[in-house]
């Protein structure tokens, strides 16, 4: 264990001694702003931050890095089952690895978003990657984690959860906008539907984010800035996990792993 991170290790045990057990799930489609929404309340909630997408991503990455076939569903589930995935789980850090490959920008960019639903689809891929995810979040006591199925399958007895949303035309524009940030700006009409539209309906095979469960609060973020989406989350967290989510702290450095 290196000294950074013997140092994250200690702060984070601190912030799980300190503060009370919280878990808040937010499930949403493509371009909802569960990401950066999500990123933002756990800062306020003083928890650490788990984006599961970034797994399926990372397992996307690695099948391709190591020639697997995406026919192959067997293929798929041993490579998500052998993948040794190191995920920074501090909202303020964004650092995804397999074995010693920094793959955080990789697993973004257009190769992976265009292959990452053939792999999410594999039902005991999914049920590896929850594993792995309610592995972290048990880990973490104070989490927001955020994906497709966390409020029903992953986490369904979190303290809070949320279903954020937003119009398509609304979503898919955040989308170009986050490829534009990315340094691929002008992609075509095509590709983003397909990015958004297209991968929201072939994940909605396998997980339901279109409406919310039952318990589950719905935010619509179509007429709403950042801040004000955030604040809505706030109010619905704040309303389902009381002293919980009122005896937050803002997250220290180091928090997460």
């Amino acid at each position: 264990m290196t000294e950074n991170t013997a140092e994250h290790a200690r702060a984070a045990e601190a912030a799980r001694t300190d503060a009370a057990p919280l878990v808040v799930a937010v499930d949403g489609p493509s371009g909802s702003g569960k990401s950066s929404v999500s990123r933002e309340v756990a800062r306020r909630l003083g928890a650490a931050y788990l984006d599961t997408g970034a797994m399926y991503r990372a397992v996307a990455w690695h099948c391709l890095d190591s020639g697997v076939d995406l026919a192959d569903p067997e293929a798929i589930l041993e490579a998500a089952r052998t993948m040794p995935l190191t995920q920074s789980t501090h909202p303020d850090e964004d650092v995804v690895l397999v074995g010693e490959a920094d793959v955080t920008e990789a697993i973004r960019g257009a190769e992976v978003t265009d292959v990452v639903s053939t792999v999410a689809v594999v039902i005991p891929v999914r049920e590896e990657l929850r594993r792995r995810q309610r592995a972290a979040i048990a880990d973490a006591g104070r989490m927001v984690a955020e994906g497709r199925d966390i409020t029903t399958v992953v986490a369904p007895d979190a303290h809070a959860r949320v279903l954020l949303t937003a119009s398509e035309a609304v979503r898919t524009a955040r989308r170009s906008g986050q490829l534009a940030a990315a340094g691929e700006p002008g992609v075509d009409a095509g590709t983003l539907n397909r990015q958004v539209v297209g991968r929201d309906a072939r994940d909605a095979a396998v997980s339901t984010f279109d409406r919310p469960a039952e318990g589950v609060v719905l935010v619509d973020s179509t007429e709403l800035d950042f801040e004000q989406t955030v604040a809505a989350v706030m109010a619905a967290v704040e309303e389902q996990a009381g002293e919980a989510a009122r005896g937050a702290r803002p997250a220290e450095k180091g928090q997460g792993r």
